[in-house]
């Protein structure tokens, strides 16, 4: 690392006297500034590899460097030192493209961690080639979800992935964790619908021998086995709100604690979640952690449902049907025009998932010289919608805006009697109502009663 340099930014000299020492060591030059002012004359000044930056400063905050940064060397990764408990500030510094944050009292292991995996990172443009080999499309939709990942890939924040079922949401994981500086270390992906509740908590930290009946021996959970690299939660919305709590102090803390453990184990991951469901939704109805839905969805990547790139499902099909027939051994089979274009109609409720699966049927059913659109097999009125079938939605529609209305009418009727009866007392109005006053804000809002 004799080559390596380093830009400190710190108002406590003690704190920049470490930090020289500890990059010192490790065979890295570092330069040091004590204010914003400073270290921005220090960054038009030499090529750093690496900056440190405290968020207090006394002429402003780290996050006018984060901002310099960004847009001056957006090759540069930046991380931010933050008071101890300050994660607010520290998800603001990442939401703007921080590399990561370390918190005060430094963890030298820790920062050590931290720096190593930041000068791990590829020169920005040089993972393109994989993303287009791995997640298919040249809509402009999809040229847009690859720059974003390999973004991403360059920023330990955690990222929570939402899209349909069947879009690739995992595949979108893996892209981020393979085009990042933890590629060489473990991913780990679980379903959070899958795993039984009563034991989820032993699987997600671990437990030790002769924890509870059937613990025969230690067992590590989910976050140590992902160690140093990335731990994907699938479906995190499922998860029950007992284990969201604990969830949300190991992201905080960066600790575990095994069932039936005393003390708690560092753990250093970078936390990927998605979901097809609406989060925001979920925590306005108190069925998810508000704290918890902060800290895994810093930043919110959305992956489109196939229907609305109907330009990349002509690749699609092709790059498919050369995997399908490699996995048969077979010779790659054509596809007609007529075929294409029925595919190109079709709504994909499945998405992705679903192509594969029709066209695998269809390479079982067809006469061995050409698929066509009968060896889809597409389900019935299942096409593009007609004239008529959609003058029949739209009335529908219709019929369902006005019953919107309409209940919408009675609902603010009996929200206005509660606060009327509780002489506009809020809570007690929600008492009555049997919700809850997170529940009974939202209805305020929505129904333009606050």
């Amino acid at each position: 690392m004799k080559s390596v340099l380093t830009l400190i930014v710190d108002d406590e000299p003690d704190i920049r006297e470490l930090l020289e020492i500890t990059l010192a060591r490790m065979g890295i030059t570092t330069y040091s500034a004590e204010n914003v002012a400073s270290a921005l004359s220090l960054l038009r000044l030499h090529p750093f590899n690496l900056c440190l930056t405290d968020m207090r400063l006394p002429d402003g905050d780290g996050l006018e460097i984060v901002d310099y940064i960004q847009q001056h060397h957006p090759h540069l990764p930046v991380a931010v030192i933050s008071a101890h408990g300050n994660m607010d500030t520290a998800i603001k510094a990442m939401k703007k493209g921080a590399f990561d944050f370390i918190s005060k009292p430094l963890d030298l292991p820790s920062l050590r961690g931290l720096i190593k995996s930041a000068l791990s990172l590829a020169p920005l443009n040089q993972t393109k080639l994989s993303a287009i080999n791995t997640l298919l499309g040249s809509s402009p939709i999809m040229q847009e979800i690859r720059a974003k990942i390999e973004k991403l890939s360059r920023s330990q924040a955690p990222v929570h992935i939402r899209g349909e079922s069947g879009v690739g949401k995992e595949l979108v994981a893996r892209l981020i964790h393979q085009q990042g500086p933890r590629a060489a270390m473990p991913f780990v992906a679980i379903n959070c619908g899958a795993i039984p509740q009563e034991l989820m908590e032993s699987e997600f930290f671990g437990h030790k021998k002769g924890s509870f009946t059937g613990a025969v021996q230690d067992k590590k959970g989910l976050f140590q086995a992902a160690n140093g690299g990335t731990l994907f939660l699938d479906e995190v919305a499922e998860l029950p709100l007992a284990l969201q709590v604990k969830l949300l102090r190991a992201i905080q803390e960066k600790k575990v604690r095994p069932v039936g453990e005393q003390q708690e184990i560092a753990v250093d991951v970078r936390l990927l979640s998605a979901t097809h469901k609406d989060l925001a939704e979920m925590v306005r109805s108190d069925t998810f952690r508000q704290d918890l839905f902060y800290r895994i969805n810093v930043i919110e990547l959305i992956v489109p449902p196939l229907r609305v790139r109907v330009k990349d499902i002509a690749e699609m099909t092709e790059h498919l049907l050369t995997k399908l027939a490699r996995g048969n051994k077979i010779a790659k089979p054509k596809i007609s025009k007529s075929a294409i274009t029925a595919l190109e109609k079709y709504s994909f409720p499945g998405n992705v998932r679903e192509l594969e699966n029709i066209l695998e049927r269809a390479l079982a059913l067809y006469d061995g010289k050409i698929i066509d659109e009968q060896d889809l097999n597409l389900p019935i009125n299942s096409t593009a919608v007609t004239t008529t079938a959609q003058m029949i939605v739209d009335k529908f529609d219709a019929a369902q805006k006005s019953l919107e209305n309409y209940l919408e009418g009675i609902e603010k009727k009996v929200i206005a009697d509660a606060l009327e009866k509780n002489v506009g007392n809020k809570t007690a109005a929600a008492k009555q109502l049997g919700i809850s006053f997170r529940s009974f804000r939202y209805r305020l809002k929505k129904l333009g009663l606050e």
